[in-house]
C-alpha cells in the first residue's frame, strides 16, 4: 500500500463509505457546484465525486463534460470556450431557471474542500496531467481517488504521470484487468463495478471476496442517470426511495462493497445507521 492510500483504506475498514453524486443537489441548488458539495457534508458524506471539464485554453472545471445544454443552458461547450468565458457562465436550476452558482475552477474546489473529506475525481483521462498537477499543487494526493475507463492509454498515462495517486478503473460485468494492474506501476486500491444484472462476475460474492483478499476496496453504485442502463442490477437509489430500501441500499451493503455512491445521502446515511451500521459523524 502506498503512503497515499492510507487514509482512505482506514476510513473504509472503519465503516462503508458513501459518496455523493456530484455532490447532494436539490431545489435552487444545481449539482457540480460548491453548495451541492457543503450540502452533501452537512449530510454526512464521505466521499464527494465530482467532475471535469477542460476549457480551450486548458484551464480544468468542476463540470460534466457533455451537460452544458442541460445544466447551463448553453449551446456552447466548455472545451470550445475560453476560461474568461466559462467563468461568466452560471447553473440553472432543477426547473431551468437561472441560479447565481458560476462553473467552479478545480482549484477552488480543492482549497475549499481541502482535509474536509475525500473527493472522487471523474473522468480523471480529460486532462491527466493538469489534474494531476493540480492534486499536487494542493498537497491532496492522500484525499483524491482519480478513475478512468480501462483503457490501456489511460493506465500508462498514469504510470508515467500519477503513480502514487489511488486509482480505480471502472470495471463493467467482467474483470479482465485486476491481474495485470496488479503488476503495473501505479497506485491501484481497487475499481468501480457495473452489473446489469445479478449473476455477472462483479456481483458475485466469490469476485467480492477475491478482490478484498488483493487488499483492493469495491466501488459500487446506487445511482441512475438513465433508467435503460442499470449501473447495479436495478439495487438502486429509486427502488430504496420507493420503500424497497433492502432490496436497494441494504443489498448493496450486504454484499460487502465498501462504498456506495448515491443521489440521496441524507436517506441512505439514516437507512445504514438504522440498520446498526457505523456511519460517518456528523
Amino acid at each position: 500500500m502506498q503512503e497515499t492510500s492510507k487514509k482512505i483504506f482506514e476510513a473504509a475498514k472503519d465503516h462503508l463509505l458513501i459518496a455523493a453524486h456530484r455532490g447532494t443537489a436539490g431545489g435552487n441548488i444545481p449539482c457540480n457546484t460548491i453548495q451541492s458539495y457543503e450540502a452533501a457534508l452537512l449530510q454526512g458524506a464521505d466521499i464527494m465525486e465530482i467532475d471535469v471539464s477542460v476549457s480551450k485554453d486548458r484551464k480544468l472545471f468542476v463540470f460534466h463534460p457533455g451537460m452544458e445544454p442541460a445544466h447551463l443552458r448553453s449551446s456552447r461547450y466548455i472545451k470550445d470556450m475560453t476560461a474568461d468565458e466559462v467563468a461568466q457562465l452560471r447553473f440553472v436550476n432543477q426547473d431551468g431557471t437561472p441560479t447565481e452558482c458560476p462553473v467552479s475552477t478545480l482549484d477552488e474546489i480543492f482549497d475549499l474542500f481541502k482535509g474536509r473529506c475525500f473527493i472522487n475525481v471523474d473522468k480523471f483521462w480529460t486532462a491527466i496531467p493538469e489534474i494531476t498537477d493540480c492534486i499536487r499543487r494542493h498537497g491532496m494526493q492522500d484525499q483524491v481517488i482519480v478513475k478512468t475507463s480501462p483503457k490501456e492509454e489511460w493506465f500508462k498515462q498514469i504510470e508515467d504521470y500519477a503513480p502514487e495517486l489511488p486509482y480505480m478503473p471502472i470495471i463493467q460485468s467482467n474483470d479482465k484487468i485486476t491481474d495485470m494492474l496488479l503488476t503495473r506501476k501505479l497506485n491501484f486500491i481497487g475499481a468501480e463495478v457495473l452489473f446489469d444484472k445479478d449473476d455477472e462476475e462483479t456481483a458475485s460474492d466469490a469476485y467480492i471476496e477475491k478482490m478484498h483478499k488483493h487488499g483492493l476496496l469495491l466501488w459500487v453504485n446506487a445511482i441512475i442517470y438513465n433508467y435503460k442502463k442499470q449501473l447495479s442490477a436495478g439495487h438502486s437509489d429509486d427502488v430504496s426511495i420507493i420503500g424497497k430500501m433492502d432490496d436497494g441500499w441494504g443489498w448493496l451493503a450486504d454484499k460487502k462493497f465498501d462504498i456506495v455512491q448515491t443521489d440521496w445521502m441524507l436517506p441512505i446515511r439514516e437507512y445504514y445507521k438504522g440498520r446498526g451500521m457505523k456511519v460517518k459523524q456528523l
